[in-house]
């Protein structure tokens, strides 16, 4: 059973700082600043009605200086003032949460953290089981039997036993083990190079701070000596990392009780920050005045309508009236599986109008099911309207939709509206568009979901086990949502006229395509997976032993935690970054910076999780998803996933097969032709780059693709002052990395990095660069000033991709934001022209009826299965679709190979 806690404290300046850096900045009609308003109050509401608890104290640190600063001048010095918009955010904040009759605790001269700690203290004493919701590490050392911390934005809780796991000590010894560690954001010396596990060995070894001190000559290497030169500090900064838990405040726990809520003061300031969500939870008081008060922020769920469930014919063809009649109907398919290749079909939902709505079971199939229509029956009847290209239908994912009823001889036409694709083209990163998601975000509306219905993991029960009373509700809120989405969202897409047409004349057409592609499959050897399989775990084993010896000792290569107690402890390999708990870390970037240095163990660790990663993701997955109808592995494509409008692909994961290694060349030999076909790939050749000429119109780079020229050897000349055949291929490869480096915002320390020389050196070769490519550096200047202008870049045909950090007060945050407005518009234009290039081929394949299938989509490329004789025809035909797709300053240019399997048409 769960620990109730009666008594709940929460760190309000943490949760508004980390609101405010971790959330989109929003600010009201009027400019006033709301996101971080928002996201404490969001917080708090999930905490409380998670909670319920009895008592409360909502804590903010008070302005001016705390007993630390006297103690220690230098203490939280290396802070950075607080933003302006943060500031203005925190007085409406206080004044909500006191409207809302939360206890609101600011005292004056000590921290939060201190006051957190002297209540949570006092409610222990008194057997109060208390919670203490922060983000704030320091307070571990609070934790006891009957304090637990939790973080509400990761819901991870720390009780004792999760304080030992994460620092390696108990919250009694957190004090010592910050004192090592220190602080560098509080600004609280430590010991210099004494990382998390060194500083928990110690206090495991020696007992506590104390003990560390005392045998502090018994502390071997260089980091022995940080340990000797700090032994002055460390009371200090003990001092300076205990939490105070004997504050005279003039309250107890059991003081700090809820009053009820200033509804009217609430309603005002919610108003004020244009929160509909907000205002969702001031609901009436209720006509029985003897009911309790609902706990702060409790939303109460009102009734649903309810839908129609049919039985009969008749109400089968009273419902075919009405979708017939109907301008634009919303349409559904429930079924067995999410893999719509081996989907059973469950039931049907249909949708005329908001609130009218019916759901048509046809296969349930739970003991006691009552009888319904039959499935081939209905389908029959229904087919003629499906397949019409004139009755108008509105989706959420109709490519599913698509392809389960292909699999019933049924071919949906006259699609008009995916409202996952409206809110995609809307604005890309502001929701997942799943349908829940949708409806919360722009319906304010809470839909029944799956798991509420089937149940989870192991338990879930497939849709034909669901009870026809539950599975018809949920059903038909799908058709009834999804046809209000459309009302809501496609009006916004209409009022900006490119993001409108891009929407109908791209991303539309493309939902049958897609559903074609992935019916079709490809054909794979399993045999020859089988054997890469068997090659593949012999060079593992070798890898293990070469690491093995390497280290001096037998280890799991896949623990971080043994890697870096070997790295940074054993082998003293220098520390390049640190997780967010402050440990050394041991990432893929870290292990790639340190064999780049030269370190044997890191590389061997590269190459290990490298073949690793190809055995269990390709060759021996692969062969277990080959579909036994079609003898074929069908992948799934995602349109509204990737920001820039890139299509993405799932089981498998096409785009992530390494080309430029020899092993993910051979997995692509494991993607072959049918007997008498050839696998052609069509590649659009360098196609950012000849985006950024055309955006940038920069006359050098414009005349170098005009010339037919190679442009990373024209780079090479242009920035070396040497004639094209006089550049040598480590010359070209350097322009190569420029080129494509500039696009995804490398700085010159990242090209020094990857082109192995020193900072300046490679600082120089951008500077040529740009002197060379004025027009390229031009380009960059002005699409940063309109980003940071309008918040959102476009691509060529539209798309927008929104940067809610272009203005972030953090400059990392927006630099990055920066790099993405530079590089967005050129991946952005690139997909869309490839999925123009995929609806102008498929309209010919659709027209003429030759015998070639589109199989596949992958970065800029499109993989074909071709009869042996059609090959001349398809390329030809296929080449000037793709380089038609847009007009550009600069010519699209397609490479063409055809094989017996994907590496060899490459």
């Amino acid at each position: 059973m769960a620990t109730r806690y009666p008594f709940v404290l929460v760190d309000a300046s943490g949760y508004l700082f980390r609101a405010y850096h971790a959330l989109p900045k929003l600010t009201n009609s009027k400019g006033e600043a709301t996101g971080a308003v928002v996201g404490v109050l969001s917080m708090l509401r999930k905490l409380l009605d998670a909670h319920q608890p009895e008592f409360v104290g909502v804590v903010f640190d008070a302005p001016g200086k705390t007993f630390r600063e006297d103690l220690y001048p230098e203490y939280k010095a290396n802070r950075p003032p607080m933003p302006d918009d943060l500031r203005e955010q925190i007085q409406p904040l206080q004044e909500v949460i006191r409207a809302m009759g939360l206890p609101l605790l600011i005292i004056p001269e000590v921290e939060a953290d201190d006051v957190i700690g002297t209540l949570a203290s006092r409610a222990a004493a008194q057997g109060i089981q208390t919670l203490v919701s922060t983000g704030d590490k320091d307070l571990a050392q609070v934790v006891n039997e009957h304090i637990t911390l939790v973080n509400t934005m990761t819901d991870v809780a720390l009780d004792p036993a999760g304080v030992r796991e994460r620092f390696g000590v108990p919250p009694e010894r957190v004090v010592d083990y910050l004192s090592l560690v220190g602080d560098s954001v509080d600004n609280i010396p430590g010991v210099p190079k004494c990382g998390p596990k060194t500083a928990a060995k110690w206090i495991q070894d020696y007992g506590d701070l104390d003990g560390v001190i005392a045998n502090a000559e018994r502390v071997k290497g260089k980091v022995g000596e940080h340990l000797r030169a700090a032994l002055d500090q460390l009371p200090l900064a003990r001092t300076l990392a205990t939490i105070k838990r004997d504050l005279v405040l003039e309250l107890d726990p059991t003081d700090l009780r809820p009053s009820p809520p200033d509804l009217e003061t609430l309603r005002g300031w919610y108003e004020r920050l244009e929160s509909r969500r907000l205002l969702a939870t001031l609901k009436p008081v209720p006509a029985d005045a003897s009911a309790p008060p609902a706990p702060a922020g409790v939303v109460t769920e009102t009734p649903s309508q309810p839908y129609e469930v049919l039985f009969s014919a008749d109400d089968v063809e009273t419902w075919i009236a009405r979708i017939t009649a109907a301008p634009l109907f919303a349409f559904d398919t429930e079924t067995t599986s999410i893999d719509a290749m081996r989907a059973e079909l469950v039931g049907l939902s249909l949708a005329v109008e908001p609130g009218v709505a019916a759901y048509l079971p046809l296969a349930h199939v739970y003991p006691g099911a009552p009888a319904q229509l039959d499935r081939q029956a209905v389908l029959a009847r229904l087919q003629p309207i499906l397949e019409d290209p004139s009755r108008h239908k509105v989706g959420q994912n109709l490519k599913y939709d698509m392809t389960v009823l292909a699999r019933y001889g049924i071919t949906l036409r006259g699609i008009a509206h995916d409202t996952m694709l409206e809110s995609y083209v809307l604005e890309s990163t502001a929701t997942r568009h799943d349908m829940d998601s949708l409806a919360k975000k722009y319906l304010d509306y809470d839909t029944v979901h799956f798991e509420d219905i089937a149940g989870k993991g192991a338990k879930q029960i497939t849709f034909d086990a669901i009870r026809i009373e539950e599975a018809g509700h949920y059903a038909a809120e799908d058709a009834d949502i999804t046809l209000r989405l459309h009302q809501t969202l496609w009006p916004r897409l209409e009022a900006i006229p490119s993001m409108a047409r891009l929407y109908q004349e791209i991303e539309v057409p493309l939902i049958p395509i897609l559903s074609r592609m992935e019916r079709h499959g490809v054909r794979i050897d399993p045999d020859l997976l089988a054997a890469q399989s068997s090659e593949l775990a012999q060079r593992i084993h070798d890898l293990e032993i070469q690491a093995y010896e390497t280290a001096g000792r037998r280890f799991n290569l896949g623990s971080p935690k043994q890697i870096g107690a070997i790295f940074f402890e054993e082998l003293g390999l220098p520390v390049i970054a640190r997780t967010p708990t402050g440990a050394p870390s041991t990432s893929e970037a870290v292990l790639e910076q340190l064999a780049g240095e030269g370190h044997a163990l890191p590389d061997l660790i590269l190459q290990h999780r490298s073949l690793s990663k190809l055995k269990s993701t390709y060759t021996d997955k692969l062969r277990q998803m080959v579909n036994p109808d079609t003898e074929r592995v069908h992948t799934s494509y995602h349109q509204a996933v990737a920001a820039t409008g890139r299509l993405s692909s799932s089981d498998p994961n096409l785009q992530n097969i390494p080309i430029r290694t020899e092993e993910g060349r051979r997995i692509r030999r494991a993607f072959v032709a049918a007997p008498g076909h050839r696998l052609m790939a069509a590649d659009y050749s360098q196609i950012e780059l000849r985006i950024m000429a055309h955006l940038s119109g920069d006359e050098r780079l414009l005349a170098a693709f005009a010339s037919g020229l190679d442009i990373h050897r024209a780079t090479a000349a242009e920035i070396l002052g040497l004639p094209p055949e006089a550049v040598s291929s480590d010359q070209r490869r350097s322009a190569k990395a420029i080129n494509f480096g500039l696009i995804y915002g490398m700085s010159a320390f990242g090209l020094a990095r990857q082109l192995g020389i020193d900072r300046g050196a490679a600082q120089a070769y951008v500077d040529r660069y740009f002197e060379r490519y004025p027009g390229v550096k031009d380009f960059m200047e002005r699409t940063r000033v309109q980003a940071r202008q309008d918040r959102y870049v476009e691509t060529l045909f539209g798309r927008r991709l929104y940067l809610s950090e272009i203005g972030h007060s953090n400059q990392s945050r927006r630099a990055a934001a920066e790099r993405t407005a530079i590089n967005a518009p050129m991946q952005g234009t690139a997909a869309d022209i490839i999925k123009r290039a995929m609806i102008s081929v498929d309209q010919w394949i659709q027209t003429e009826q030759p015998p070639v299938r589109m199989l596949m989509q992958v970065h800029d490329e499109l993989v074909f299965e071709v009869a042996a004789e059609s090959v001349e025809l398809a390329a030809a035909r296929i080449r000037d679709a793709m380089e038609s797709a847009a007009q550009l300053a600069v010519p699209l240019i397609v490479e063409i190979g055809v094989g017996e399997n994907w590496d060899e048409a490459h």
